[in-house]
């Protein structure tokens, strides 16, 4: 965890504009080194070598879900539905890190990058590696 530092960050997205880091330990994981790596994997796989401007990472994605994920919650609060704090950091934490063991060109490659082990495998190894040093 990093300390002495502003973790009350607010990210420029550029499909849903400003998102704010809801809190320490969602920052924690957004720096933490396996979260980091999602930013050179691409959210389209290869499509951006026929469409240009289709060019989306799953950091974005993932950030764009942590956006949405807190606008469910905001809404199911407002008519009513109790969620913990503890509730609530659960499921950004998971949408968060729901795509955290994608590999290079994402979908596209998997099965050639590694036969018989999907990437929903991956985020669950990856997932307790964090785990254990946070």
């Amino acid at each position: 965890m990093t300390k002495g530092i502003n973790k009350r960050k607010i990210i420029n997205d550029p499909v849903h504009g400003f998102i704010s880091v809801p809190g320490d330990f969602i920052y924690d994981l957004i720096q933490n080194p396996f979260f980091q790596r999602l930013r050179y994997i691409r959210q389209l796989g290869l499509t951006d070598n026929v469409f240009p401007g289709a060019s989306h990472t799953r950091f974005l994605h993932s950030l764009g879900a942590l956006h949405l994920a807190g606008q469910a919650v905001n809404t199911l609060k407002s008519k009513g539905v109790e969620i913990s704090g503890s509730e609530e950091e659960a499921l950004q934490a998971a949408i968060l890190l729901h795509d955290i063991g994608h590999g290079p060109f994402s979908h596209a490659l998997e099965s050639l990058i590694t036969d018989g082990v999907n990437h929903e495998e991956l985020s669950l190894f990856v997932m307790n590696i964090i785990n254990r040093t946070e």
